[in-house]
């Protein structure tokens, strides 16, 4: 999570020039840097921070799941004598912990490409969400539950 506050920025970055020149013939932004002085000269520095909180609970869903569903499983299907399990069960436990952790950190993913989308729409089309948690709630509220891993 601590490094989460240092990548924001660049994901906010990454997201926008992803979503650069969408319905239209010409991107809006010619590199990183370019996207990057852009977003802060027309949102401020607060601007380059847009969706740090769901960018938070990303890492507090997705990896907390993923560590703690593979610890726990690899300790299950370790053998009475300690014996680790071999290469194949190993990769199996991975998959698993990863399907599952994706699946528990897809809604904060949404919320965070929304929140960092947000920025560049239209103002009278801006959703404006307050935080991750506000994201969250106006989703299901507004389009329903499975929206949150459209």
């Amino acid at each position: 999570m601590g490094a989460t506050v240092f990548v924001q920025p660049l994901d906010l970055v990454k997201n926008r020039m992803q979503l650069s020149g969408e319905g239209a013939k010409t991107r809006e932004y010619k590199t990183s840097f370019h996207a990057l002085t852009s977003i802060l000269r027309a949102e401020g520095l607060r601007g380059i921070y847009t969706g740090l909180s769901a960018g938070l609970l990303r890492q507090a869903t997705y990896t907390t799941t993923r560590l703690g569903i593979y610890t726990v499983l690899f300790e299950r299907l370790t053998g009475a004598d300690g014996t680790p399990p071999g290469f194949l069960l190993k990769a199996l436990i991975g998959m698993t912990a990863g399907a599952t952790g994706a699946f528990v950190g897809t809604p904060a993913e949404v919320a965070l490409i929304r929140m960092t989308a947000d920025g560049r729409l239209p103002a009278d089309q801006r959703r404006g969400y307050k935080n991750v948690f506000n994201a969250l709630i106006r989703i299901v509220r507004e389009e329903g539950v499975p929206t949150l891993w459209r």
